[in-house]
């Protein structure tokens, strides 16, 4: 840590995931937490919502003791709170508190808002009350703790992730302005609806006003809460380059600090439990392969997958489906077999009874089966299966996975948490299982699952459209990554390059498959080499540019009033 750098004595960073596992904010701050708290101790404290009740949250050791005089002060003040700790490694300091009591005080709490910073609360639906009941709860913790725990002089920073932390940031800008602020936006509310409504985000981003878009898809509050906040905190961060520029044109303002995502790779299991684990998990995947299409499928196949939200342009599932479907079309180029798994949670009525049978005598060694079960593609069956984005396309090419076929296609819509009834085995042990992994992008401001997988030694396709597509061609020689020199391919994609990005996705994948085993395992090698540059250890230091940053701004500020 660079000396001249101001650095806090104590951090609060909030955010809807904090002991609550949604998305890829949780992966975000849950790594990187023990990085922190290796520096600062007990004195970073994370603050999520009490989404538990009574059950009590899987995520969250509650330690009664712990804080215990402050808890007795916040209770006098109309504070609902759980002190403990979260569930991850170097266990940090979290509160939990229940946001359900200031509904009643709703209104007064966006009147104000309205007032002071002219945030639209007006259009609100869906999650943005929950969402600022939360935040408003959590600035009244910070309030509260900062008045009575934390002596004078100390220097305090207040950090919210996304949109749903923007009225806490906010209120503790006006009322605690000794408190800097940082607001990361880990992708613009607008900019994710512009995507996803299959409008062309990257041509036309300069020509775009952020606010007009914001009425036109409905979207008018989550985006006032955001451009305010990122207009009025001490230090507004994002992700990415890509994202930063997202943030320029739709919110009129640009990051002061990019904040890159790392991770720990302490879950990537070693040595002899690395190769039994990956073993496992490519005979299940095959197994399930050759269940349900009654076809004998070799040992030496090349398993490919995709995987992450539903999101079906933005995720680039379609793109995703066509590739494989022009590798199927033009198989005889292939020396081995492909199996390709699109692994996307959908709405999953139950697992399939038929499959299960038959893998459950396979498993016994009683049986193997020679005919395919009905609808020989999925894993699950799925509520309004008849609507479903990505069987719908693959009927509609003709995708069936027919007996002799050397290119096959499988759906597993449900989460992977190892007791799903078909795979059973969590995320990460299948992840391990495959020898491709793509994400072919439209909207992506970081990417996870890419960084996971080379962690994991399985290389992977990407676009540049994405955060750590941009990061791996940076941190490539070539200026380029490849997947022969960084264990990364990364594609170039646009608003309307659609069938460009399925011949690379599929030449890439051809040339992979038909490579020697010798030249895959250099490319596996060379992928997990990249993953070690994206540890926290290496990416903690953009966070204290931030810190930095934000004190230096708080003191101007008040400075100058």
């Amino acid at each position: 840590m660079n000396k001249t750098n101001l650095f806090p004595d104590y951090i609060f960073e909030s955010s809807w995931e904090v002991c609550n596992k949604v998305g890829g904010i949780y992966t975000v701050l849950s790594t990187r937490a023990k990085t922190l708290q290796e520096v600062m101790g007990d004195n970073v404290v994370f603050i999520g919502p009490d989404c538990w009740g009574d059950n009590g949250s899987p995520y969250f050791i509650e330690d009664e003791h712990l804080l215990s005089s402050w808890k007795e002060t916040a209770l006098a003040e109309g504070l609902k709170v759980k002190t403990g700790r979260w569930n991850i490694p170097g266990k940090p300091v979290a509160i939990l508190v229940d946001f359900q009591p200031f509904f009643t005080q709703k209104d007064s709490i966006y009147t104000e808002l309205w007032n002071d910073f002219k945030v639209d609360s007006l259009h609100a639906y869906g999650d943005y009350d929950e969402a600022s009941m939360f935040s408003y709860a959590a600035a009244k913790v910070v309030e509260n703790y900062y008045r009575h725990m934390i002596k004078p002089g100390k220097k305090v920073i207040y950090h919210g992730n996304e949109w749903m932390t923007g009225l806490g940031l906010l209120y503790i800008q006006k009322n605690l302005p000794e408190i800097a602020t940082i607001f990361t936006t880990h992708a613009t509310s607008i900019g994710r609806s512009i995507a996803g409504n299959n409008k062309p985000l990257y041509e036309y981003l300069e020509a775009y006003n952020g606010d007009q878009m914001a009425d036109e898809l409905n979207m008018q509050s989550k985006h006032s809460i955001e451009k305010q906040t990122a207009l009025h905190v001490d230090c507004f961060t994002t992700v990415s380059d890509i994202t930063d520029r997202e943030c320029k044109e739709l919110l009129d303002r640009k990051a002061d600090v990019v904040l890159p995502n790392g991770f720990e790779d302490d879950f990537v299991p070693q040595g002899k439990t690395f190769d039994k684990k990956r073993k496992e998990a490519r005979k299940r995947l095959l197994d399930i392969t050759r269940a349900l299409t009654g076809d004998t499928v070799a040992d030496d196949a090349v398993i490919i997958s995709t995987s992450g939200r539903y999101e079906w342009r933005n995720k680039g599932i379609d793109v995703f489906i066509e590739a494989i479907n022009r590798l199927r079309n033009d198989a005889d180029n292939l020396k081995r077999e492909i199996v390709a798994f699109i692994e996307v949670p959908a709405w999953v009525n139950c697992a399939r009874k038929d499959l299960a049978e038959r893998l459950l005598c396979m498993q016994t060694g009683k049986a193997s089966y020679d005919t395919p079960l009905p609808d020989p593609v999925i894993t699950h069956f799925l509520n309004e299966q008849q609507n479903d984005k990505a069987l719908g396309m693959m009927s509609w090419l003709g995708m069936h996975n027919a007996k002799g076929e050397k290119v096959k296609l499988i759906f597993i819509p449900c989460y992977l948490t190892g007791n799903d009834g078909i795979v059973n085995l969590p995320y990460y042990d299948v992840v391990l299982g495959n020898d491709l992994c793509i994400y072919p992008s439209y909207y992506e401001p970081w990417g996870y699952t890419p960084l996971e997988a080379i962690a994991f030694k399985v290389p992977c396709i990407t676009t540049d459209l994405a955060g750590f597509g941009l990061w791996a061609d940076a941190e490539s020689k070539n200026g380029k990554s490849s997947l022969e020199n960084d264990g990364v391919e990364v594609i170039h994609r646009t608003d309307y390059n659609y069938n460009e990005v399925a011949d690379a996705i599929k030449g890439t994948v051809e040339e992979f498959a038909n490579a020697s085993v010798q030249k895959r395992n250099s490319i596996r090698s060379k992928a997990q080499n990249l993953s070690k540059k994206a540890l926290w250890g290496k990416f903690i230091k953009y966070y204290y540019e931030a810190y930095d940053t934000a004190l230096r701004n708080a003191q101007l500020r008040n400075k100058n009033h």
